[in-house]
This record gives C-alpha cells, structure tokens and sequence, in this order.
C-alpha cells in the first residue's frame, strides 16, 4: 500500500478501485474551504456536502460547461483505459469538477498527472489562459472495499448530473460512462 500526505491523507492499496474526484481551481471560495476545512477528518458526509455544493455552485469558474473544454477533460480519461493504464469502471464531467471510478495499473500519479495534465494544457489554450492553474492541485481519493462499494460509487457517479439537475437521465449526460459513445460523438 502506498501513503503520503499532503492536505489529505491518501491510501493507495495494490490492486483495489480508487474513487478520484478532482475540481476546478478557484471553483470553491476561501470562505467554504475553511467551513469544509474545519472538519476534522475526510468523512464521507465530509465528502457528499463538498460535492453538493460544487454541484449548486453558481459563482467561481465552470469551464467544463463548456461542451468543447469537457471534451478536453473526457478524452485522457477514455484514452488511459484505452491504453490499459486503468480498468475504466464509470466517470462523468461536471461543470466544475471531475469524478472517476478506475482500478490503476500504473501508479495512480501518473494516472492523474496525465488525465489532468493533457486537459489543463488544452484547455488553458483555448481559453487563452496561459501560465494559469486550470485543476486544484489536490485530488479526493476513496479506495473501495468490496463489490457492493464500487457499484454504490458507480451509481453516485452516473447519476451525478441527474441530482445536480443537469440532465433527466444519467445517459443523457454528455460527458459520462453512463451515455453510450456514438450518442456523445453525435452531440
């Protein structure tokens, strides 16, 4: 098992799923940050408030609304499980965040550094933000107990969209596992 520390203790044990969730910079005010901040611990009531409020957010930057920058931000994650980096279990793209369900072949810092890597990069330039921060430096990261946890964390994440409001159903999510490919490619 890997440990390191940096805000947020990360947990990363050989051969399990992980649960990733990573935002947008500046998506969150100081204000909200020091109220999460406060609470002691990574909890996962810790977690679901953080994610409904960037959900609702209707303030700080939601580039990813943007169908060409979502885009942008979905390809690394297909093409990672394409070139067999991870199992691919489910993902979606949210206006200002990113939540993924995989299972890392390689060490899960390369799998990061390059989906944001390879997005942050693209859309900086189309943006016409250069030299600026386009991700939170930090990830959320969840490792999955058993077969129950994974399809729990699976549905949460394909229906992200519907509970935020986004879309009626979890496949008429553009940018998410749950919408069949030739639908998105269409779109």
């Amino acid at each position: 098992m890997t440990f390191y520390r940096r805000n947020l203790p990360h947990w990363i044990p050989d051969g399990r799923s992980i649960f990733l969730t990573w935002r947008l910079y500046g998506s969150l005010p100081r204000k909200v940050l020091r109220q999460f901040n406060s609470v002691p611990s990574a909890t996962e009531e810790k977690f679901l408030a953080f994610d409904r409020y960037l959900d609702s957010a209707s303030s700080g930057p939601r580039w990813l609304s943007d169908p060409e920058i979502a885009d942008y931000a979905e390809y690394p994650i297909e093409r990672g499980a394409e070139l067999g980096r991870y199992v691919l279990h489910a993902y979606v793209i949210m206006p200002n965040h990113v939540h993924v369900l995989l299972e890392p072949r390689v060490p899960l810092a390369k799998i990061t550094n390059v989906m944001k890597g390879v997005a942050a990069r693209d859309a900086n330039a189309t943006l016409g933000r250069t030299g600026k921060p386009f991700w939170q430096d930090e990830c959320f990261d969840h490792w999955v107990r058993n077969p129950a946890e994974l399809e729990r964390i699976r549905q949460y994440i394909e229906w992200n969209p519907v509970q935020a409001g986004l879309a009626a159903r979890p496949e008429d999510w553009p940018w998410s596992s749950a919408t069949p490919r030739k639908y998105r490619q269409s779109k």
